[in-house]
């Protein structure tokens, strides 16, 4: 792990903007994966830095994919994912919540050029500037946060 993996997200710069938050639920089906990235860039399109923009959706598909693919919530026909994203000034966070696993926990995994999955955390990892993940009683989430720069 490189470092960045923080439980506690907390930062004076960060706190200091007005937070703009909005939750949504999918269905935990693939074609939620595409429907997460339309609202996260309907809310985001007018505000957010385009390589802010452009990171926040590639990180959100590989977010929700892995809680479709490795979560209980892809594991039943009524399963859900929840994405809440929060603006504060040009830092945007995103939280991806499901049902949890009981099997496995979020974990990087260092992909080979052969792989054809495996590299959602890994960009996550190398592309936010700090993520990090919560498991409990009613599920788990994982988190990533990206800011702009002037």
């Amino acid at each position: 792990m490189r470092g960045k993996l923080r439980l506690d997200d907390t930062e004076p710069e960060v706190t200091k903007a007005p937070h703009i938050t909005e939750l949504k639920e999918f269905p935990a089906t693939e074609i939620s994966v595409s429907a997460a990235r339309d609202w996260a860039r309907s809310l985001l399109s007018l505000d957010a830095p385009p390589p802010v923009l452009d990171d926040t959706l590639l990180l959100l598909s590989e977010v929700v994919t892995n809680a479709i693919t490795h979560s209980d919530s892809g594991r039943t026909r009524a399963g859900e994912v929840t994405v809440r994203i929060t603006r504060m000034g040009t830092t945007v966070r995103v939280e991806v919540i499901d049902a949890g696993s009981s099997t496995s926990a979020p974990a990087i995994r260092t992909p080979t050029l052969d792989d054809d999955t495996g590299r959602g955390l890994w960009l996550v990892d190398m592309l936010a500037d700090a993520w990090g993940f919560e498991h409990g009683e009613n599920g788990a989430s994982v988190w990533f946060r990206l800011t702009g720069r002037e």
